[in-house]
Order: structure tokens, then sequence, then C-alpha cells
């Protein structure tokens, strides 16, 4: 047990520089795909007409994805996003079938679920919210 214990506590110490990594990995994906649906990159066959719901879930990840990857206003901005992936999967996938493997929805839940738990821990380090004080990094 005393292995474990000194294990943890070195992983530990890690902790705030991992979070910083899992939001901004997480958020530079979710980026892209705002990127795709209005800026046309990376290239897709279909584009969403203006102001309907796909396209608003497109600037919602583009400007949400930016602001989480630069950690800005992280907390709202990721609350707001795993709400956004909670109504994708209901909307988009659910319907499809019950499983997510079946559906296409796995990323949504994920996505969902890293979201809210950035909510909760916050940015970690790397973040403009750190730099500005409103979090330790």
């Amino acid at each position: 047990m005393e292995i474990l214990s000194v294990l943890v506590e070195k992983l530990s110490k890690f902790e705030p520089a991992a979070l910083g990594v899992l939001r901004i990995v997480s958020s530079l994906i979710f980026f892209a795909h705002g990127t795709q649906k209005l800026l046309g990159f990376p290239a897709s066959d279909k584009s969403p007409e203006m102001f309907s719901l796909s396209w608003n879930a497109g600037a919602l990840e583009l400007v949400g994805g930016f602001l989480l990857l630069i950690g800005l206003f992280s907390r709202p901005v990721a609350f707001v996003l795993s709400g956004l992936m909670a109504c994708a999967y209901w909307i988009a996938h659910a319907p499809r079938s019950p499983f997510p493997v079946l559906n296409g929805g796995d990323a949504a839940i994920l996505y969902c679920f890293i979201f809210l738990f950035i909510v909760f821990a916050g940015p970690g380090r790397w973040s403009v919210d750190a730099l500005l004080g409103r979090e330790r990094g």
C-alpha cells in the first residue's frame, strides 16, 4: 500500500497540467467541428443553412471551442457546451438507436461529460483564466 500512496502523491502533482491538456485537446478537436460547419474547413459535403439548428450548433462549437481552447470563461463556456452536446445527442443521435455505438453519438456523450467535468474542475494549467487570476493554474 505504501507504493500506491507514493505513486498517487507523485501523480497528483501533474493533475493541473493533465487537466489543461484534456481541456486543450478536447476543445481543439471540438473547435474543428465548428470550423467545418461554418468555414468549410476541413471540407465537407454539406454546409448548414444559416441560422438553422446545425448552424447555431456550429457557431457554439466555433466560438465556445475557441474560448475553451484558450481557457477564457472556461467554466460557463464548458457548461453551455456540455448542454449543447446533451441536446445534440438526444436530438440527432438517440432517435436513430438507443445504443451510442450504433447511433454515432459516442463523441457527443464524451464531449458532454468532459465539458461537465471542466465546469467543476476548472480549466487546469495554461489558461487565460489562470493568467487573469480567476483560476489557479
